[in-house]
């Protein structure tokens, strides 16, 4: 190639680089939020599965019962007489299930709870009908109030309020089904419902034990 054709080319070329203009692409807002929507997306998703599938070293070796996940649980040993043993069972919206602690003396006696008898005082505790938001009749009693007998082969029990408050229910299934005691006293062998005042609730749990508490209490009797 000479060298005149040779400047000839070379002068087109940058001609046409001169004439190139330099396209701009516009990136609209939404195009970044929809690229960064699937890692938001993906960041709340790790979280959500941190939350529902915990790692399995965290996970305790039995899960814990309705009782245990609803309530916080109270011990009052010895409740008026040795070996007379309750649970108080607080709901967050302050109810108390009353029950007979697993070391309480009548399940020591053979056959264990026999008959549960709620004619107890000057009335039948089974008769209570609680109605309505105002929980309209229901009766206040003192924490050492009996709420029923439980009668053993040999013996009979007085079980008691453990706090001030009104009694909202007995649990009836026990007169037909005394055996719910012996097998489920935490739970469908429950003995009553009671609602205490704030003020009332404060100064009992102070004479109550925790759960620990309680164990290292009854380590010598309680079966774990």
């Amino acid at each position: 190639m000479t060298e005149q054709n040779a400047d000839e080319t070379n002068t087109v070329q940058t001609s046409n680089l001169e004439n190139v203009k330099p396209t701009i692409v516009a990136c609209s807002h939404s195009d970044t939020a929809q690229k960064s929507e699937p890692l938001i997306e993906e960041l709340q998703d790790e979280e959500l599965r941190k939350l529902l599938v915990p790692k399995l070293e965290n996970l305790p070796i039995s899960p814990p019962s309705a009782v245990e996940s609803n309530f916080a649980t109270y011990f009052a040993p010895d409740f008026t007489k040795p070996g007379h043993d309750q649970y108080v069972h607080r709901h967050a919206n302050g109810l108390c299930i009353i029950g007979l602690a697993p070391t309480h003396i009548a399940f020591k006696d053979e056959g264990g709870v026999t008959s549960v008898d709620f004619n107890v005082g000057k009335s039948d505790r089974s008769g209570i009908k609680v109605s309505g938001k105002r929980k309209k009749n229901a009766q206040h009693f003192e924490s050492n109030t009996a709420l029923c007998k439980a009668c053993t082969k040999d013996a009979s029990y007085i079980v008691r309020c453990c706090v001030k408050g009104s009694l909202l229910e007995v649990n009836d299934r026990l007169i037909k089904q005394p055996e719910l005691l012996n097998s489920s006293a935490d739970r469908e062998g429950y003995i009553a419902i009671m609602m205490p005042r704030p003020a009332d609730w404060i100064k009992a749990k102070t004479t109550f034990l925790g759960i620990e508490e309680y164990r290292e209490l009854r380590k010598d009797t309680l079966q774990l």
